[in-house]
């Protein structure tokens, strides 16, 4: 049973139609920490043997973890902006749209994560990325270097390395600028200013929610050489759903044209993946040791005992894997995020299969703290799946622009390409890395048949109006 905490019987309405009801001193503190662009499986402790990791390695020896979490997809090249709109109005993702051009507005009005928190007497607080059209100057008591979408990029970080090997850029040169943009490592930067804020919230006595948010592992995927010297190049793993092109690339909305994908050049060759795979793993590493940083210092502020510590990211990314480098498609490694959870009777070193999204994380901490979930809030808080409940999504649905479509079950996946005209279709059973297409199979035909309804309905639920009718299963 989740232990959560003394509450008094007190009531207070803010907005319309919305509760807060919420106790004494007891009411834990939020500590929320986002990564950007990091991949579920790339967390030495859930999997994989070649990064290291050891303080995600230790916040999931401390609590429990989601295995498999998700990110809804996106309505912009821009995968983040739609996972962050997402997770801080609440709504799934076309409403997330309907409203993003007027965040400002919601966040005014009080249908925002950060003002319920403060509505509810939370002192918040934000560092790092931000990416969301709201002011977060007035979304938090205090913040911080506020960042944008992506550390700027220069023209030698792309198509590279070259074909005979060599390579204009360095991932650890501070004159390219980007992470050291300011003088001092963006992550170095967010660890700074979250162990600042941590030895002021141990003198302050009121709760707190802290929203970190790293740029980290987003390109151009800097790092100081030590870190980027933990990984040789010639050791690193090719992943084994590796494709020099994929052939759907130009029609699905990432090919030539797409930003991402230009970052190493067409054809992909394993040298160029394994030169991105290391720099994708230094920084990991790097912002791992910042997290360690944070960790400490919550530690040090003697409020960790009544603190919730949420790790996620806003999606994945491919770095090599189906020949893509970016984040805009519906495979596993650009949709499924890590999720760990440690918190007060939270249990240790658990793994729960169940699906949820990411931005599940916003009501959850609202029932945290004490807060009636809002109506517009389309989410749903995890605490139930902590006790054993199981999860009230049947399949997860993917999109992106008007170029893909998912559904994914515990066994399978659909995945529909309209302006190829093409459905593919994976066990993820038997196939977890996503290589073998089974939507032409004669016996997979039911199974296609089946998913391609409930991506229909999921769609409708969605209030996404693309029309797939010509994929219809024959």
């Amino acid at each position: 049973m989740i232990r959560l905490y003394a509450l008094l019987t007190v009531t207070v309405i803010f907005c319309p139609g919305v509760q807060f009801t919420y106790g004494n001193d007891a009411r834990p503190n939020i500590v929320f920490i986002l990564a950007d662009d990091q991949c579920f499986e790339t967390i030495h402790r859930l999997g994989n043997p070649e990064i290291e990791t050891p303080n995600l390695d230790g916040l999931a020896r401390q609590g429990t973890t989601f295995s498999h979490a998700f990110n809804m997809g996106s309505w912009s090249g821009a995968v983040c902006v739609a996972s962050r709109t997402m997770l801080n109005t609440g709504r799934f993702v076309w409403n997330a749209k309907a409203v993003h051009s007027k965040s400002e507005q919601e966040r005014q009005q009080g249908r925002w994560w950060s003002e319920y928190m403060k509505q509810a007497g939370y002192r918040t607080y934000m560092t790092g990325k931000w990416h969301c059209k709201a002011n977060a100057q007035k979304a938090f008591d205090i913040a911080r270097d506020i960042r944008p979408g992506m550390p700027k990029a220069t023209a030698a970080g792309y198509d590279r390395p070259a074909a005979d090997g060599t390579d204009p850029w360095s991932p650890s040169d501070p004159k390219f600028g980007g992470f050291w943009e300011g003088g001092t490592h963006w992550s170095e930067v967010v660890a700074n200013h979250a162990q600042d804020f941590m030895k002021d919230a141990a003198e302050n006595g009121a709760p707190f929610f802290m929203y970190l948010a790293f740029n980290a592992p987003h390109d151009p995927r800097q790092s100081p050489a030590e870190y980027v010297a933990r990984y040789p190049v010639d050791s690193i793993v090719i992943p084994d759903n590796f494709q020099a092109r994929y052939p759907y690339a130009t029609e699905i909305g990432c090919g030539n044209e797409l930003r991402d994908e230009r970052l190493a050049a067409f054809p992909r060759t394993p040298k160029a993946i394994q030169v991105h795979r290391q720099e994708y793993y230094a920084i990991i590493t790097h912002m791992d040791e910042m997290i360690g940083r944070i960790l400490k210092a919550l530690e040090a502020s003697g409020t960790a005992e009544n603190t919730w510590i949420f790790f996620t990211a806003d999606h994945g990314l491919a770095v090599g894997q189906h020949g893509l480098l970016g984040k805009q498609n519906m495979y596993d490694h650009s949709v499924r995020v890590p999720f760990i959870v440690v918190g007060p009777g939270v249990a240790a070193a658990k793994k729960i299969a169940e699906p949820i999204y990411l931005q599940d994380v916003m009501p959850t901490t609202l029932e945290l703290a004490g807060i009636s979930q809002p109506e517009h809030v389309e989410f749903n808080s995890i605490l139930p799946l902590l006790d054993g409940a199981t999860s009230p999504y049947e399949s997860i649905y993917g999109c992106y622009l008007s170029k893909q479509r998912s559904i994914r079950t515990d066994r399978f996946k659909l995945i529909a390409y309209p302006d190829a005209e093409v459905l593919r279709l994976y066990d993820l059973q038997q196939d977890p890395t996503e290589k073998h297409d089974l939507a032409q199979k004669a016996k997979m035909k039911p199974v296609v048949a089946d998913l391609f309804s409930r991506l229909i309905a999921l769609q409708q639920k969605m209030n996404d109006d693309l029309e797939l009718g010509a994929l219809a299963p024959q």
